[in-house]
């Protein structure tokens, strides 16, 4: 099961690139510590498309996040049973006034406990370098920790993901970025989930709640012989988080059987 291979401990502190409020993202995904198997090669399409957001840029030069095409192809390596490396390239974007670009591109490194997928309480941390065109990102260097929390409780699924994202600009200006999902296991081939994405700003000021972003995602995930595939729809639930946003997950292995 590729399908949402979800990252993972905490053994050093890098910290940040996620989404900020009300702008647009390449990778809309919760990660439950499953890893791709020592010596598996993988490869993950994301794609999102904003339909109703923010039509400013978040700050000048940016993409607009209204009417967006966000995506990139992720590569993975199982390094052991409790590391995977991974890199996103290129990172990619279409909008309605700067047209297609190419965004940069990100370092992984995914450190989970072995067989996350097979336990009951599974946790591990990611890690994420990026690095960042101008019309992406106003700092060209940012870096994400994701810590990871699961509980697999037959048929369903509780994953938690605290966050928090960094432009190497001080501890106080940390930003909070957290996801979780609460999924629905139906069989071996569908699973049904609720995922919620927020955005509560940098940890010294915390904005009022009708600031922040929060966004919540119907999801359904199909787990095939070849592809795996996994399609959300998302609505906002405050006035700065993007209205409707719709995501496409792709996800094969590209060496096994």
């Amino acid at each position: 099961m590729i399908h949402l291979r979800m990252r993972a401990v905490l053994p050093v502190l890098v910290l940040a690139l996620a989404a900020s409020a009300g702008a647009q993202t390449d990778e809309i995904q919760v990660y439950d510590g499953e890893l791709a198997k020592p010596g598996e090669f993988t490869l993950t399409l994301h794609t999102n498309y904003i339909v109703n957001g923010d039509t400013a840029p978040a700050f000048p030069g940016a993409v607009t996040a209204n009417h967006s095409l966000n995506g990139v192809p992720e590569f993975a390596y199982g390094v052991t049973d409790w590391f995977e490396a991974g890199l996103y390239l290129p990172v990619w974007s279409l909008d309605a006034h700067q047209g297609f670009g190419l965004d940069g591109f990100k370092l992984r490194a995914l450190f989970a406990v072995p067989h996350a997928d097979q336990r009951t309480f599974a946790y591990g941390v990611n890690f994420e370098f990026s690095v960042n065109a101008p019309r992406w990102d106003p700092s060209k260097y940012s870096s994400e920790i994701r810590m990871i929390f699961a509980w697999h409780l037959k048929p369903v699924d509780i994953i938690v993901n605290p966050i928090f994202d960094t432009s190497y600009d001080g501890f106080q200006n940390l930003d909070f970025a957290p996801c979780a999902r609460i999924d629905y296991n139906a069989g071996a081939v569908w699973s049904f989930a609720l995922e919620e994405y927020s955005d509560y700003g940098q940890i010294h000021d915390i904005p009022p709640w009708n600031d922040q972003f929060h966004e919540l995602f119907a999801v359904v995930d199909h787990h095939g012989k070849t592809w795996d595939a996994e399609f959300g729809i998302g609505v906002g639930l405050t006035s700065a988080s993007d209205q409707l946003t719709l995501k496409l997950i792709l996800a094969r292995s590209l060496n096994r059987n």
